[in-house]
């Protein structure tokens, strides 16, 4: 959702997806190297982990050996109560 608040996306089902990727060092390819990715993201299709998945196999260097990830809504919509409220403050 482009221009969506996180509120937002969290209110829409979106939750917080993290994947460790284990990836080949281009330069030696016996290596591997981690890179933590974090977006927020729909489950079970998780479409931006793999559009990212996408453009990396696409346009970066260093080929992938593993994506593990995990997910997590932070919040529901039937879990959102809007609270109004006010401090008084001497």
């Amino acid at each position: 959702m482009a221009n969506a608040s996180e509120m937002e996306l969290m209110l829409n089902g979106y939750g917080l997806t993290t994947a460790r990727i284990l990836y080949h060092y281009p330069d030696h390819p016996h290596l591997l190297q981690t890179y933590v990715w974090q977006e927020y993201d729909l489950a079970p299709k998780f479409p931006a982990l793999l559009a990212f998945i996408d453009f990396w196999r696409e346009k970066l260097e260093g080929p992938l050996h593993s994506v593990s990830y995990t997910h997590r809504r932070l919040i529901a919509p039937n879990e959102w109560r809007n609270v109004g409220g006010e401090f008084l403050l001497n």
